[in-house]
């Protein structure tokens, strides 16, 4: 089976986290995989700066003419609806644009996510559906705790790609324990940035572009290598970044990504997908090959 062929894959550990994460390497922070000539993992304190060492990785991998797939750990689309109700158009590049031109985030990490996420309950009658935010945080328009009826939001919970890979926590949660909500918030508007590359495509939304591309864009999972990742051992998040661009890289050079480059029909355009969701039998068996 044939698939896009790259050269380099780059697998990026997101973090939504208000200050500068510690200087020695922690867990819960900023972790960047690099799988090609050779493999290396880096460790970043800050979003501003992972996300100017991402852009000169690519800068220098498309010098040297070699395609990169760019693999980031947080949703690229929302549950059906979200786009065309918040952006007028049902299209999950218009979400990031809606998100880069309201988050600020500067080189400390200080950010106003809840506030962004306040604003966007309140365009929705005050409801939800975001949730979450630390107890000292007066934003009425934002619960503390779940207390959101989706069903009669008229949105989904959960995205079509959560139901295959039920462990994916839902978007709309922005605090405590287990929550990739904020994450979203914060790295859609560095994806939104990155798109505006010349000769770059964001998969699965730029399908007919992907075989082409000299950067493809995708939302990964790294917990679907979870059990391999815990064989590891040291810190978490650098082990999984570097297994799963290991993992992606060899079924890119042995022509197997194609498999895992298919949605199923019927998806809603603007949720996306997860690379590699019902697929982790294949992601394990690239990392025992020779």
């Amino acid at each position: 089976m044939t698939g896009p062929a790259f050269d380099t894959v780059v697998v990026v550990d997101w973090s939504a986290a208000s200050a500068p994460s510690p200087a020695r390497p922690s867990a819960d922070a900023i972790w960047i995989g690099v799988a090609g000539e050779a493999e290396r993992v880096e460790y970043f304190r800050t979003r501003a700066a992972a996300e100017a060492a991402l852009a000169a990785v690519l800068a220098a991998e498309r010098a040297a003419g070699r395609r990169v797939l760019v693999g980031f750990d947080f949703a690229l689309g929302y549950p059906a609806g979200f786009a065309a109700r918040l952006t007028g158009r049902a299209e999950a590049r218009a979400v990031w644009a809606w998100m880069a031109g309201r988050i600020a985030d500067d080189a400390g990490n200080r950010n106003n996510r809840f506030v962004v996420a306040a604003e966007i309950n309140r365009a929705f009658g005050g409801a939800g559906p975001f949730w979450g935010r630390p107890a000292g945080l007066e934003l009425p328009a934002l619960p503390a705790t779940k207390a959101v009826d989706y069903a009669a939001l008229g949105l989904p919970e959960r995205r079509a790609v959560e139901q295959v890979v039920p462990r994916a926590q839902p978007v709309w949660k922005l605090y405590t324990t287990g929550s990739v909500g904020s994450q979203v918030l914060m790295g859609l508007p560095m994806v939104h940035r990155l798109a505006q590359g010349a000769g770059v495509a964001v998969w699965p939304f730029d399908a007919t572009e992907t075989e082409r591309a000299g950067v493809v864009l995708a939302e990964i999972y790294p917990s679907l290598l979870a059990a391999r990742v815990a064989a590891e051992g040291g810190i978490k998040d650098a082990a999984q970044v570097r297994l799963l661009a290991r993992s992606l890289r060899r079924l890119a050079r042995a022509g197997q990504i194609a498999a895992l480059m298919r949605v199923p029909s019927g998806l809603p355009p603007d949720e996306g997908w997860i690379l590699g969701a019902g697929h982790e039998a294949a992601l394990r068996a690239a990392l025992e090959a020779a």
